[in-house]
């Protein structure tokens, strides 16, 4: 399904989706490091907790929540602009996949993110360290899927 309306603003859409992309990406890549960090710190650790506990929430609720939301809505209404998306391909399936993946993961931060707030430390900081490359990985993808078309 297509929307003709959407033809004539399409670079525009286009460039606030690509902005959007970039402000979730720089999240989802900092806030693992952040809980890195935060696990170093004894749960209960006094004002430099408290701290990461402020970064965290503000990072989330201010710049990843709105951002991917963004992304989403931004996103969608490229689909929807008539000519962008071959639906005979694969390659926006896997695109897909991947951003929805992003989106779990975004979702699975969040959940930790109010674990720390209640001082609970679910997971040590090397399992925060591993958890700092799947942006990375699913964004190689993505683009790889966006720019090439493989298939």
């Amino acid at each position: 399904m297509t929307v003709d309306f959407l033809a004539p603003a399409y670079l525009w859409v286009k460039s606030f989706h690509l902005m959007a992309v970039m402000a979730w990406m720089a999240g989802l890549f900092y806030l693992p490091r952040l809980y890195v960090y935060h696990s170093e710190i004894p749960a209960g650790g006094g004002p430099e907790h408290e701290r990461f506990k402020i970064m965290e929430r503000r990072l989330l609720r201010g710049i990843m929540n709105p951002s991917m939301i963004a992304t989403w809505l931004l996103g969608l209404m490229l689909v929807a602009t008539p000519g962008i998306v071959s639906w005979t391909s694969g390659w926006w399936h896997v695109k897909l996949t991947c951003v929805l993946a992003m989106t779990w993961f975004h979702m699975y931060l969040a959940k930790h993110r109010k674990a720390f707030e209640r001082d609970e430390r679910l997971f040590p900081q090397r399992h925060w360290r591993t958890m700092n490359e799947v942006p990375t990985l699913l964004m190689i993808v993505i683009v790889i899927m966006v720019i090439v078309k493989p298939f």
